[in-house]
C-alpha cells in the first residue's frame, strides 16, 4: 500500500501543478479550487507514505516521477516543447530514482 499511496500523492501533485497553470495566478476560481484540493490530497497521501518509506527515498521518487510527469503533461496538453537536453535530463532523473531503489541500502524498508 505504501507505494500506492505514493503514486496517488504523485498523481495528485501533477494534477495540482497542471491546474495551477490554468488558474492564471489563482484568478480563475475552478482551476484554483482544483489546485488546492489536489495539493491537499497529495500531501495527505505523502504523509501516509512517510510512515513506511524513508523520507529521502519517498521524496526522491515523488520529485523525480513528478518532474517527468509534469513535463509530459505540459508537452501533451500545454504545448511545451521538450528539446534533447530536457529529455536527457529527465532520463537521468528516472535513472537516478531507479538506482536508488534498486541498489541503495537507504531504500530498504
Amino acid at each position: 500500500m505504501n507505494y500506492l499511496f505514493l503514486a496517488i500523492a504523485i498523481v495528485a501533485e501533477v494534477i495540482g501543478t497542471s491546474f495551477m497553470k490554468l488558474s492564471d495566478g489563482f484568478t480563475r476560481p475552478v482551476p484554483s479550487i482544483v489546485t488546492v484540493a489536489a495539493y491537499l490530497i497529495a500531501f495527505y497521501f505523502l504523509s501516509l507514505t512517510l510512515k513506511t518509506i524513508p523520507t529521502g527515498i519517498a521524496y526522491a521518487i515523488w520529485s523525480g516521477v513528478g518532474i517527468v510527469l509534469i513535463a509530459t503533461v505540459a508537452w501533451v496538453f500545454q504545448g511545451q516543447r521538450l528539446d534533447l537536453p530536457a529529455m536527457i535530463g529527465m532520463a537521468l532523473i528516472i535513472a537516478g530514482v531507479a538506482v536508488m531503489n534498486l541498489f541503495s541500502s537507504a531504500a530498504a524498508h
